[in-house]
């Protein structure tokens, strides 16, 4: 009897010890394809080995798409990717690089310093597209480091329910009584479209601009997406929101109008710049995946998703009401990004002393 109670107190903690073992990381690990959720990523970087790892502040709505695109069309190559605001993108790449080694591939984002930085810091593996001559080019100093893939837009997004005026000049976000402590900015130390916004309207109207935007009452919100479900919901009035993403929550049904300004040159648009890593073990995957995010079809998809693409060949459905690839970057503000690159950091410190301030 004594004998047989042994056995069992051995079987239960050889059991034990193997749940133990494998929550420690003792058993087979699987890393989920196109999840977007960045548990694939690390994974399919470090350990995976045979997988392209793209990390990307698109949302799942534009990258989803564009990935299950590209695996179509190259069904021998797996593919992992990490979507999160460009902030938590360039935190867990310098924490990476500190540990010696970057898990992804690709990066894609819409903070184009980002991408100008990574160039000085020579991590980035140059590479002209082969369809290079198909696309506009936002960059002057254009040298194959990174190649814009979407002219990414931004207006003032209304709730329909609670401002029935388009608003149709910069000014009226703090002059119109409608827009009074309801307006939104996500917070440019998180979303890239929201610094690349802040540093743009800056550059053109002055400091001065959201001196008076705070006295009006505008708010720091969280995330790009966040504003615009903030603003769907009406706990904002209107914000300044990324075309794409609001219009995936129209589509949806939320109560929302994207709004451009009608004053000349005054538009807000944020190239949105694809690289490779240097180093990368996948680097022919990775050609293929710039090769293919700049071909007419992803462009297409670019396009549907509601943002504008870099290439003039492709359809706009109207109902997203965006401008032409070639207006965009024509009514665009100017401004050289070398000369903001050094400004980023007391950039985001002063929008957030003047928006946030009591």
């Amino acid at each position: 009897m004594r004998k047989k109670g042994i056995m069992l107190i051995m079987a239960v903690v050889m059991s034990l010890l193997t749940v133990v073992l494998s929550g420690c990381g003792g058993g087979p690990k699987q890393a989920s394809s196109g999840s977007g959720s960045g548990a694939g990523a690390s994974s399919g970087g470090a350990a995976g080995g045979n997988k392209l790892v793209i990390y990307t502040s698109m949302k799942e709505s534009l990258i989803g798409g564009i990935v299950e695109g590209f695996k179509k069309k190259n069904p021998g190559i797996e593919v992992d990717y990490q979507s999160a605001g460009a902030g938590k993108l360039m935190a867990k790449i310098a924490a990476e690089r500190q540990s010696g080694k970057i898990l992804a591939d690709v990066i894609w984002t819409s903070e184009v310093p980002d991408f100008y930085n990574m160039k000085n810091e020579k991590i980035l593996e140059p590479y002209t597209p082969s369809n290079i001559k198909e696309l506009l080019n936002p960059f002057d100093d254009y040298d194959g480091t990174f190649t814009a893939a979407r002219l990414g837009t931004l207006g003032v997004i209304i709730n329909t329910d609670k401002i029935k005026e388009d608003p149709t000049k910069w000014s009226d976000i703090y002059t119109k009584p409608e827009y009074k402590n309801g307006f939104g900015i996500a917070d440019p130390a998180l979303s890239g479209t929201s610094y690349m916004s802040v540093a743009l309207l800056q550059s053109k109207y002055g400091w001065e601009y959201f001196d008076k935007l705070h006295e009006a009452g505008a708010r720091i919100g969280k995330g790009s997406g966040q504003v615009i479900d903030d603003t769907s919901v009406g706990e904002l009035t209107a914000c300044l929101g990324v075309d794409y993403i609001t219009n995936s929550k129209i589509a949806k049904g939320a109560h929302l109008k994207l709004c451009y300004m009608t004053e000349p040159n005054a538009l807000l648009m944020v190239p949105s710049p694809v690289a490779i890593f240097k180093g990368t073990p996948h680097l022919d995957a990775a050609k293929k995946f710039v090769d293919y995010l700049l071909s007419a079809e992803a462009q297409q998809k670019v396009a549907d998703a509601g943002t504008v693409p870099v290439r003039t060949d492709v359809k706009q459905d109207p109902k997203h009401g965006l401008p032409k690839p070639e207006d965009a970057l024509k009514n665009g503000i100017k401004v050289k990004y070398t000369e903001i690159l050094p400004e980023k950091e007391n950039t985001i410190k002063k929008f957030t002393e003047i928006i946030g301030k009591k």
